[in-house]
């Protein structure tokens, strides 16, 4: 199965696209420069998970081969054409399920700029209309107020507590798990996202 995603959404100065090989240097510097603000939500093997790959180039790899088996799509966020962060979708599922998991994250000099939701609201919108997904899921951790101000600014609904969900920071750690649905969308995501201004 083939999805689109080598795309590039827009909306004003925020866009998303696909995550690329030659984003390296950036990568690594937004990485490096943000390792403090970034490491206390940063997913992590269990130690019985084995060595996580540091190498950019097996990472992208691994991504855009994902994404070509329709697995998952990694994008980067942007503002004014600058990569400032990333939008992950992982866990596509078809079938009778057609959802998808997203993370992100943002640089902190570019945090409060409402970046991160018209990056994810656009993602959305991408899903529900040329993915053709139904439900979108993000996991986040109760004390995480920023990542829980992006999904309530976005109207995902709260779906309950999964303790021990994910492996973050070197332990396995809640999360609150929310959802969107497809036909909870009336017009776009990126709708919702000028509306929780006025």
């Amino acid at each position: 199965m083939s999805i689109p995603w080598d795309v590039e959404l827009t909306h004003g100065r925020i866009g998303v696209r696909a995550l690329q090989r030659s984003d390296a240097p950036r990568w690594a510097e937004l990485r490096r420069a943000n390792g403090p603000w970034l490491g206390p939500w940063d997913a992590t093997l269990p130690p019985e998970g084995g060595q996580q790959s540091t190498s950019y180039r097996q990472m992208v790899a691994v991504l855009r081969r994902r994404a070509r088996r329709a697995e998952s799509l990694p994008f980067v966020s942007t503002w004014d054409g600058v990569m400032v962060g990333q939008v992950s979708v992982s866990s596509i599922v078809w079938g009778s399920a057609r959802s998808a998991s997203i993370g992100y994250w943002v640089a902190a000099d570019h945090a409060g700029r409402g970046i991160t939701p018209t990056a994810v609201a656009l993602v959305c919108d991408h899903l529900f209309s040329a993915v053709r997904l139904h439900r979108v899921d993000v996991a986040i951790r109760p004390e995480n107020q920023p990542s829980l101000a992006v999904v309530r600014r976005l109207g995902f609904t709260d779906v309950g507590l999964a303790p021990r969900y994910l492996h973050i920071a070197g332990q396995w750690a809640d999360h609150r798990l929310f959802q969107l649905v497809s036909d909870d969308v009336r017009g776009t995501v990126v709708d919702r996202v000028a509306s929780s201004h006025a």
